[in-house]
């Protein structure tokens, strides 16, 4: 593959009862960009949806892994060594309980931060150097458990701004495409609603 080729992967759980959960935000961005660019997420490689599509002189391959969120790192690695990509050319859109809701952060790289998705994927790859777009989520409210509350629907009263959200990611994403990594932080880290 060339260095134009990019991977661009959302975690997530497969499953409908699990469509709409907070934890599949990675998923709901990978569906975002193949709507708007026309792709089809059309066959199963390496226990992952995986679908292409050109863009502007690039190649842009999607993946959703289909192994659940906690395993998601078998399936990245086994889209990454089939395509051979440098790992700079791929990026990972996941959750992020630790960023508030409307709120995105795109980085070089670091430490899973309880996300198991990105532990998973940082353990197989074998490095914690891959590009990452966090989607805030927030925290729970009172004491509420963080698994119990990853696994719920966003809230009716959060839908509108999730599709903002999720355009500015998408938006976030393409820019990494065609201008880089720095630029895309520059122009897209933080508050969606503020812009």
């Amino acid at each position: 593959m060339t260095e134009n080729t990019f991977l661009i992967v959302g975690l997530g759980n497969p499953g409908r009862e699990y469509k709409d959960n907070r934890h599949n935000v990675g998923f709901m961005l990978v569906d975002r960009l193949t709507v708007r660019l026309d792709a089809r997420l059309s066959r199963m490689q390496a226990k992952a949806l995986v679908g292409s599509v050109n863009y502007e002189g690039n190649k842009l391959i999607f993946a959703k892994p289909q192994t659940y969120m906690n395993l998601s790192g078998q399936s990245i690695q086994g889209v990454a060594r089939f395509y051979k990509l440098p790992l700079e050319n791929m990026i990972v859109a996941h959750d992020d309980l630790d960023l508030p809701f409307g709120t995105i952060r795109i980085r070089p790289g670091g430490g899973p931060g309880g996300q198991r998705g990105v532990a998973s994927t940082i353990e197989r790859l074998g490095t914690k150097d891959f590009r990452r777009l966090r989607i805030g989520i927030g925290r729970p409210p009172g004491r509420m458990d963080p698994a119990a509350y990853v696994l719920q629907d966003f809230a009716q009263a959060d839908l509108m701004l999730l599709s903002e959200i999720l355009d500015h990611a998408a938006n976030a994403v393409l820019t990494f495409v065609t201008h880089g990594l720095d630029a895309a932080m520059n122009k897209f880290n933080g508050d969606v609603a503020g812009l």
